[in-house]
């Protein structure tokens, strides 16, 4: 793992523990019930009874679990060790069945050999790897014969954007191509920007459409769909606004852009 990643893995720790007692994540609710998944995502993924399923990059593990309350055998992995521990403890709290396993993703085979009939990941993912065509033979890799892949994510057109946003709309500030990774400062993190962070910068990627797609179809996958929408799961700008239980759109007659892409596939067999 090269010095970036290292680094963003000592934040990921600190942002585990952070964003588990967030009101963002709401654990207290996951405990009594409620889904972490968004309408989106249960709408187009598909059921999961009984399907083995295994979750890339689950930070810690609400989203794994959530597929195994819906009757997955759920698998979930993630980098950081904290993230992973947390997880692990959540499972056994709840009585919720789900293995975790802590590793890089692009280490993954050298820890788990089996394959799936789902294949999941999702929002806020992508931008912390540095080789998407790598990233979708791993994809590739889990799943069965007939196996879905799913993901809901960020679009990555929104990338080039600041988060900070005023009446005038949105300022384009970062490159959608880049071959190194961009340097943030880390003040707090997405769920608690009050917290206090010992790790002070990050390091991000600019994963493209165009790679995104051509990947998976290299690595054997047949698309069903791409969607486009002009909604996000957070507040992803400051200006955005607030639609229904989980949806944040740009404000009323400032011109829309796409804020997330969807996309499944499934290998032939």
């Amino acid at each position: 793992m090269d010095e970036f990643r290292l680094a963003n893995r000592k934040m990921w720790d600190e942002f585990a523990v952070i964003n588990s007692k967030s009101a963002l994540y709401n654990v207290a609710e996951f405990k009594r019930g409620r889904t972490s998944l968004d309408a989106l995502i249960l709408s187009e993924m598909g059921e999961v009874t009984g399907k083995s399923l295994l979750h890339l990059q689950c930070h810690f593990g609400l989203d794994t679990l959530s597929w195994a309350r819906m009757g997955a055998k759920a698998t979930g992995m993630d980098f950081s060790p904290e993230g992973i521990r947390i997880a692990r403890e959540l499972s056994e709290e709840l009585g919720v069945t789900a293995r975790f396993i802590c590793c890089d993703l692009y280490d993954l085979p050298d820890h788990l050999d089996e394959t799936f009939d789902r294949v999941f990941t999702s929002y806020g993912a992508l931008c912390w790897l540095p080789d998407i065509p790598r990233w979708a033979q791993i994809v590739g890799r889990y799943l069965n014969p007939g196996g879905v892949f799913y993901i809901a994510e960020f679009h990555p057109f929104s990338n080039v954007f600041k988060n900070e946003g005023n009446e005038t709309g949105l300022e384009v500030a970062y490159p959608y191509f880049t071959e190194t990774p961009l340097e943030f400062p880390v003040e707090g993190s997405y769920a608690d920007p009050d917290a206090k962070i010992v790790q002070q910068v990050e390091y991000e990627w600019s994963p493209q459409m165009g790679e995104i797609i051509t990947g998976l179809i290299d690595a054997g996958l047949q698309i069903e769909f791409v969607h486009e929408f002009p909604f996000t799961c957070y507040r992803h700008f400051s200006l955005l606004v607030k639609r229904g239980d989980d949806r944040w759109y740009l404000p009323d007659g400032m011109p829309s852009i796409p804020l997330t892409l969807s996309l499944r596939a499934h290998r032939p067999g």
